[in-house]
């Protein structure tokens, strides 16, 4: 890696967080001419377009950031969620679908990509595998007292929830 990309990349993330974010992106795509095959460059770049409200734009960058091997994990979790929430975001709902499954098969602990999961399987009108996610992870993840002494009952109707105890 140059030393040179690394310094420019550092730069442009720090303007996108310093809400800077046309600066950044003019920077990172200027970086992702000089390093079109580079993954983080990639998913920076995507990154940037999303907050900018540029989803058509982003597309592709995701696409190449998670398409290639050289993301670190939390990187490349980051990137599959951003790509399948800007296809939903798109209402590419079948292709929001598709990489958000994958990514929470990947990534099984993550929720965020669950409940991302649970809104484009709400969108291509599959509210029952939308309600399910939603309601196991509500039962195993909430801190609230009331819903921890209904866990059971929870789980066992995120499973269908047209059954009866």
């Amino acid at each position: 890696m140059s030393g040179n990309r690394e310094k420019l990349l550092a730069e442009a993330v720090r303007l996108r967080e310093d809400g800077r974010r046309e600066e950044a992106r003019q920077q990172l795509l200027a970086l992702c001419e000089q390093f079109p095959q580079d993954p983080e460059v990639a998913y920076q770049t995507a990154w940037v377009h999303d907050t900018l409200g540029l989803e058509a734009e982003a597309v592709a960058h995701y696409v190449r950031a998670v398409e290639q091997p050289g993301l670190s994990a939390d990187d490349r979790r980051g990137a599959l969620l951003g790509l399948g929430s800007t296809y939903r975001i798109l209402g590419r709902y079948p292709e929001a679908v598709t990489t958000l499954s994958d990514a929470a098969a990947e990534f099984p602990n993550d929720g965020a990509l669950k409940t991302f999961l649970a809104m484009a399987l709400y969108n291509t009108g599959r509210n029952h595998e939308a309600m399910e996610i939603l309601l196991t992870l509500l039962a195993t993840t909430s801190k609230d007292a009331d819903i921890s002494n209904y866990r059971p009952a929870i789980e066992h109707y995120a499973m269908d929830l047209d059954a009866t105890m």
